[in-house]
């Protein structure tokens, strides 16, 4: 009795057995990063809404952070011990603004901002961040030089 055995066959085997753990292993580690990225990056998410916006969905939103985009309300700037106090408006709603810390310096009566924060207590926005919304194009101021000014004498 004698018993033929093909070479190979048993490695084919074991190779193929061995397949779908290799794959159900890299099949694991794509979901963990791709869990792990989306996790990390859904904390970073700041929402924009404007003031018409945010007052209609304050309750849903609750204590999530988002930036609330507005025009500063003239007269409303008042400074606070620590930061500045002010109402923005989009023409329909209006929502007043605790800001703590320093305000930019372009921060003026009238000035588009975009404010960084949360609702707080009552119907305040508590922000910790101001950013001003400018124009893109920037024209520096004219200077005069000696050449402009006319000079005849040669130098």
């Amino acid at each position: 009795m004698s018993t033929e055995i093909t070479p190979g066959t048993d490695a084919g085997r074991r190779r193929r057995k061995r397949r779908p753990v290799y794959i159900g292993a890299a099949a694991v580690c794509v979901i963990a990063v791709g869990a792990l990225l989306f996790m990390g990056l859904r904390g970073n998410i700041v929402y924009f809404k404007t003031v018409s916006e945010a007052v209609a969905e304050r309750e849903s939103l609750g204590t999530d952070r988002f930036r609330i985009a507005g025009a500063v309300v003239p007269g409303t700037v008042a400074q606070t011990s620590n930061g500045v106090r002010f109402d923005v408006t989009d023409g329909d709603e209006t929502v007043t603004v605790r800001h703590t810390g320093d305000p930019p310096d372009l921060f003026k009566d009238g000035a588009p901002v975009l404010s960084e924060g949360r609702f707080g207590p009552g119907e305040v926005f508590v922000s910790d961040r101001i950013l001003i919304k400018h124009g893109a194009s920037y024209e520096p101021p004219a200077v005069e030089t000696e050449k402009s000014e006319g000079r005849s004498d040669g130098t």
